[in-house]
């Protein structure tokens, strides 16, 4: 009943769909449908972990010719510092605070844990089936729906949960491929990305007569790495990790293998005639690694810059200027919004969307009105604590609920390595912002820290293992496995 009174809204927006793409694939030589949408989602890469945001170790050539005829955003972020809640922010085009998804629930870590300072505030860990999603919205308006990869947002192969009862009517998750648990390789020598992109070749040329919504959630680049014997070798000769934090060999082949894989889906849609008829949008889903973050200060799991700047690229031919970048901060959040006026379609009814269209930045408008941009991650996870954040302009304040509640501001434009707190110097700045977070904090209903936990322990040390939920961890020496 759900996704028939979604369609009789979602179609109405159809009649406006040859009028938004008029232009565009008059200029292309394309058809008027609406455009495929081909939606890479990276885990754990971080903002320079591609040739195109500056990266010189590693070898991104396919990635980069996206960039070369694309639009790049070089202040692109997530809607959070780690996995889920930037998911869930991608399927909802809401905040965390209204899908309520804000870390990844781990066990081990449960609020209230003696190594925690405070009560943390309680995620959520599956998305709710009342919320929309954009594969929901997508599949009513006559797209047909694949997810590829990692969900993170529900657990289970069936149900309300999962992809399938979310908005998919092709879901493929690792196991299916006989991947075991975080793992990038078989026994029988095939390897994670590559596999997952057969799967979705295969939905490519299976849905080619009609639109298509591509979401592949490649589990790579998170670790630990297990990368192909001949890539790691390749980087091995290249040069040493000594050099450069970021010169990680088995790093740089798990990145070179997506890269490749990309190469592999841009080689498809042109072959099927679908390139000029393709959006395709490649970005991370938070910051990276501590090595691999600088110069940004933080890394995932943290509101520092490190934490939640993510590369972006997006390839349409639709754009009004191809191989250009754009310096308008925009979010997960924004993604929702975007990809509806793309395939014509109006936004769900009842449903508030936090972000905005993309869609006048895509056809050549330099920026939109926008000023503000929220974080909100009342959660720990590994070494971070909880915090909140606004970005105001080139002005970031960031509020860690710890000790009182102690906050940070930083001009980003002559600052973006948040080397310089400006708190005490600028107070009058601080208060405005901190206000205007407080004020965005109580409009989306936003969960805080539950006060002190009574069972903190200073000498409290937290779990450590090979792959902690989503706490960083030990890199894998890249020798696993027999991948070829």
């Amino acid at each position: 009943m759900r996704m028939l009174c979604l369609r009789s809204v979602l179609l109405v927006g159809l009649c406006h769909c040859c009028l938004l793409f008029g232009a565009a694939t008059a200029e292309a030589g394309a058809s008027t449908r609406p455009p495929n949408i081909v939606f890479i989602l990276m885990d754990d890469m971080g903002w320079r972990d591609v040739g195109f945001m500056g990266n010189a170790f590693v070898e991104t050539p396919h990635i980069d010719r996206l960039a070369k005829n694309g639009l790049v955003f070089t202040q692109s972020y997530s809607g959070a510092p780690n996995c889920a809640p930037t998911r869930a922010c991608l399927m909802s085009g809401q905040y965390p605070p209204r899908h309520g998804i804000y870390t990844v629930v781990d066990p081990r870590q449960p609020p209230g844990s003696p190594w925690h300072r405070l009560l943390a505030a309680e995620s959520l860990s599956e998305l709710n089936p009342r919320v929309v999603t954009i594969a929901e919205a997508l599949q009513s308006g006559g797209y047909q729906t694949g997810f590829f990869g990692m969900w993170n947002l529900g657990r289970g192969r069936s149900g309300p949960v999962t992809p399938g009862g979310q908005g998919f009517q092709t879901v493929v998750f690792p196991e299916n491929l006989g991947f075991a648990k975080d793992a990038y390789a078989t026994e029988r020598g095939e390897y994670l990305s590559d596999r997952l992109t057969d799967e979705v070749l295969k939905f490519m040329d299976a849905a080619r007569e009609q639109p298509f919504f591509v979401y592949l959630a490649d589990h790579a680049v998170h670790a630990p790495f297990q990368p192909k014997p001949a890539l790691l070798e390749h980087f091995e000769r290249k040069g040493s990790a000594g050099k450069d934090r970021r010169d990680d060999p088995a790093y740089a082949a798990t990145i070179a293998a997506v890269d490749q894989n990309v190469g592999r889906i841009m080689e498809r849609l042109a072959k099927l005639g679908l390139a000029d008829e393709t959006i395709v949008v490649f970005t991370s889903d938070n910051g990276g690694t501590p090595q691999y973050t600088a110069p940004l200060r933080g890394s995932k799991g943290e509101l520092y810059e490190g934490g939640i700047r993510v590369p972006l690229v997006v390839s349409w031919p639709g754009l009004k200027s191809a191989g250009t970048r754009c310096d308008f901060p925009v979010q997960t959040i924004d993604w929702y919004p975007t990809l509806l006026e793309l395939a014509g379609l109006s936004p769900p009814a009842g449903q508030e969307l936090d972000g905005v269209s993309l869609v006048p930045i895509l056809r050549g408008l330099p920026r939109l009105s926008r000023t503000q941009l929220f974080w909100h991650f009342p959660c720990y996870v590994g070494k971070a604590t909880p915090a909140s954040a606004i970005r105001d302009g080139d002005f970031k304040l960031i509020e860690f609920f710890e000790n009182g509640g102690r906050r940070e501001l930083y001009d980003l434009r002559n600052d973006p390595h948040e080397e310089h707190d400006l708190a005490a110097s600028r107070p009058e700045k601080a208060q405005s912002l901190y206000g205007s977070l407080q004020a965005w904090q109580r409009a989306t209903s936003a969960a805080l820290p539950r006060g002190d936990n009574p069972d903190f322990d200073p000498r409290a040390e937290r779990p450590r293992g090979n792959r902690p939920a989503e706490g960083g961890g030990r890199r894998g020496n890249g020798k696993k496995g027999k991948p070829k």
